[in-house]
């Protein structure tokens, strides 16, 4: 299995945008489709991509399932829809009977459309929560303790720590976790030794050690500077345009100092040298507070050198994670699109298709897992966009529900065609500019 994962990843990385995207767009219409069954809605066609049917089938209650040939989206075409963004067919509807009618979608009582309606972006939260948290048991939960569960030896930075070994204390100040121990050793001014206290088979040992974050590569940012000199993790720098880095702050302040200007990175892979060039860019950075900065950055982050010991959660405690971690990606959504319209973000950080096929490439690259946790991403954000008040997106057909509901009968008439004709070229011209956005990335000016 891993020789076939590998052998994909690396001959058809765009295979993998496909099966992303074809499986959050499957959730999503599954949540149309069984709530709308369960509401006595019949459904005619089920599509996962639009445009010509490359393959389907006939199911016994009628329902046409079908494999399009462009992966972009899918629909659930209801009866009574005159296509599948549920606008309805007068003349069908005209056309049937009472009993037949009940069965459409537009025959249906409002609550039952707007369950149908609303199942579309809950199934693609649940289904975010569900792998979110079938991650968190995978990878397992890291204890709040000051055990150090794994050491990462880097050559010229060896810390002479080992798995086991109890923290007791940092340059005299005592610590009752790893958090505490990262937190006090950040204080500690860069150059100055870090003087560990700790506990190894019951004796109380004193080290000195030079840095706890060594200039060691550990995520590498899609389309960042680093990404396109071709860095990868676990790779370790050197020097940069001749000086020698000696810790990740180091590394930090020569990238700020360069305001932008190209750099020449020596890097160390395994035993081979290796020198590049880049040119770090300005990026917008979420901050604590919820807003955001600019940083100069070559776009790699850290790889700690110490892990805390991880243990396998419960399912209860695994789940909680998952609705957290949903939660974390909604609200980052929300406060970065609310800072692109405010202006303090540039709308150059939308990625469209082209942008989500690369990403899928590179999360695959990266492993199982980072590609998994890249399907919940974009579960999540495929609801809360589903959600926005837009004709043409559910949240939009919900508004007009709500219309109907407050007024004792649908919205009809040549406003209603002109809002979803607007809510229609906003998303065709969204996805333009994302579109647009990921060209400039691909060949390099954004």
């Amino acid at each position: 299995m891993e020789t076939l994962y590998g052998f994909v990843t690396e001959y058809f990385i765009y295979l993998w945008f496909v099966v992303v995207l074809g499986v959050v767009v499957f959730v999503h219409e599954l949540g149309h489709y069984l709530v709308g069954r369960w509401c006595g809605i019949h459904a005619e066609v089920f599509s996962i991509g639009f445009g010509r049917e490359l393959f389907g089938w006939v199911d016994r209650r009628g329902t046409r399932w079908r494999v399009s040939l462009l992966p972009l989206g899918g629909y659930v075409k209801f009866l009574g829809d005159a296509d599948g963004s549920s606008r309805a067919d007068p003349e069908m509807l005209a056309s049937m009977d009472p009993q037949t009618r009940a069965h459409s979608f537009h025959g249906a009582a409002v609550w039952r459309r707007a369950l149908t309606v609303a199942a579309g972006p809950v199934f693609n939260f649940l289904f975010s929560i569900l792998v979110f948290a079938a991650l968190a048991l995978w990878v397992g939960k890291a204890q709040d303790s000051a055990v150090i569960g794994s050491v990462v030896e880097v050559p010229g930075h060896e810390t002479g720590l080992k798995p086991g070994d109890v923290i007791l204390a940092l340059n005299g100040k005592p610590v009752a976790n790893l958090r505490e121990f990262y937190t006090e050793a950040g204080k500690v001014e860069p150059g100055t030794p870090l003087k560990i206290e700790l506990e190894r088979d019951g004796t109380r040992r004193m080290l000195e050690i030079p840095t706890l974050q060594p200039p060691l590569v550990g995520d590498v940012h899609p389309y960042s500077a680093a990404w396109r000199a071709g860095l990868k993790e676990g790779d370790l720098i050197l020097e940069v345009d001749g000086r020698p880095i000696p810790d990740f702050s180091a590394l930090q302040k020569v990238v700020l100092a360069s305001e932008g200007r190209e750099l020449t990175v020596t890097f160390q892979r395994g035993t081979e040298l290796h020198t590049v060039t880049m040119t770090p860019k300005v990026t917008d950075i979420p901050t604590a507070d919820g807003g955001f900065e600019k940083r100069v950055l070559i776009g790699v982050g850290i790889l700690p050198v110490i892990g805390p010991v991880v243990e396998s959660q419960s399912l209860p405690d695994a789940l909680l994670s998952g609705v957290v971690r949903t939660e974390q990606v909604i609200v980052s959504s929300i406060s970065g699109l609310v800072h692109i319209i405010r202006g303090d973000v540039s709308a150059k950080n939308l990625q469209g298709p082209i942008g989500i096929a690369q990403l899928s490439g590179e999360m695959a690259k990266l492993g199982l897992d980072r590609l998994i946790s890249l399907v919940a991403l974009i579960s999540t954000a495929i609801g809360l966009l589903n959600l926005f008040p837009i004709p043409v997106l559910d949240g939009g057909h919900l508004v007009f529900l709500g219309i109907e509901t407050a007024t004792g009968r649908p919205p009809e008439g040549r406003w209603v065609d002109f809002a979803t004709a607007l809510g229609l070229a906003m998303v065709l011209l969204l996805m333009l500019f994302a579109t647009y956005n990921d060209v400039l990335r691909l060949i390099g000016l954004a």
